[in-house]
């Protein structure tokens, strides 16, 4: 069955919390580990939905909150204000269209190094970042 290294984290800390381990949060978490990339409470909503009709737009928040806890997604606000989602994986930073809301993702080894380098200069024991840059994309940018 796909995902069950996700299901089994999932039910580890469901039990750890005294939660319930419920197929809502299942099948809510399968449509969360298709997604690419980042997505908002409301568009994660509407693919549960399609699968799903029976599941609220309560049940599928409050379920994104318990998998933030969980350590299996990770809540993003970029500058627009709406909050997204994204599944866990290496450190990146983002490039964010104010136009169209497009996001992605980059790295950068020189960027990474300087905020170290940065950091150390200044006596400060990094223990976690953000770098987002905010600008158009090249689709807007030709608009």
């Amino acid at each position: 069955m796909p995902h069950d290294v996700e299901r089994e984290a999932l039910a580890r800390y469901l039990e750890d919390h005294s939660l319930k381990r419920t197929r809502q949060r299942e099948a809510i978490l399968d449509v969360f580990l298709e997604v690419s990339g980042h997505i908002s409470s409301d568009d994660l909503y509407q693919r549960v939905r399609e699968k799903h009709p029976h599941i609220g737009y309560t049940t599928v928040y409050r379920t994104m909150k318990i998998f933030c806890e969980a350590g299996l997604a990770i809540e993003r606000s970029f500058e627009d204000g709406v909050t997204r989602y994204e599944i866990p994986h290496e450190h990146h930073d983002h490039l964010v269209c104010v136009r169209c809301g497009r996001i992605v993702e980059f790295e950068c080894r020189m960027i990474e190094s300087a905020q170290d380098r940065i950091a150390n200069e200044y006596g400060f024991r990094l223990l976690r970042h953000r770098h987002e840059l905010y600008g158009h994309c090249p689709d807007c940018r030709e608009a």
